[in-house]
């Protein structure tokens, strides 16, 4: 049988971790002062409740970043291998990046990046 390995490192990685978390439980610190519990960032008390509620547009860009930049590692992993790929690469990397400009074009035509109207629009319906 071929597991044992496997069966070794995972018994090596468990022991690893409840030892870190045993050593954390009995040599950290144990203190409850009155400013333990409340939040602090950045030198700026917190006021008011930190359950804020986002709009939905900063999750879109989120996404919208995400993919847009994830084109960069394609790109740059094609500019590594341009002369490997030839011009079956260029004609490849030529329609990726055509693809792409037409989801920019068409989440520019649909307004998703277009926060003012959007804004406008809610509080229009409100």
């Amino acid at each position: 049988m071929h597991l044992w390995p496997l069966a070794v490192y995972t018994a090596i990685v468990g022991f690893l971790v409840l030892a870190m978390l045993g050593l954390s439980y009995v040599l950290g610190q144990r203190h409850q002062d009155r400013a333990t519990g409340s939040p602090y960032e950045g030198g700026i008390l917190s006021e008011g409740s930190a359950r804020v509620r986002f709009p939905a547009q900063f999750y879109l860009v989120a996404m919208f970043f995400v993919i847009f930049d994830l084109e960069a590692v394609f790109l740059f992993a094609w500019a590594i291998a341009v002369r490997e790929t030839g011009w079956k690469g260029y004609a490849e990397v030529s329609l990726f990046i055509a693809v792409l400009l037409a989801t920019l074009a068409y989440l520019w035509r649909v307004g998703a990046l277009d926060w003012k109207q959007r804004s406008a629009r809610m509080l229009s319906r409100s």
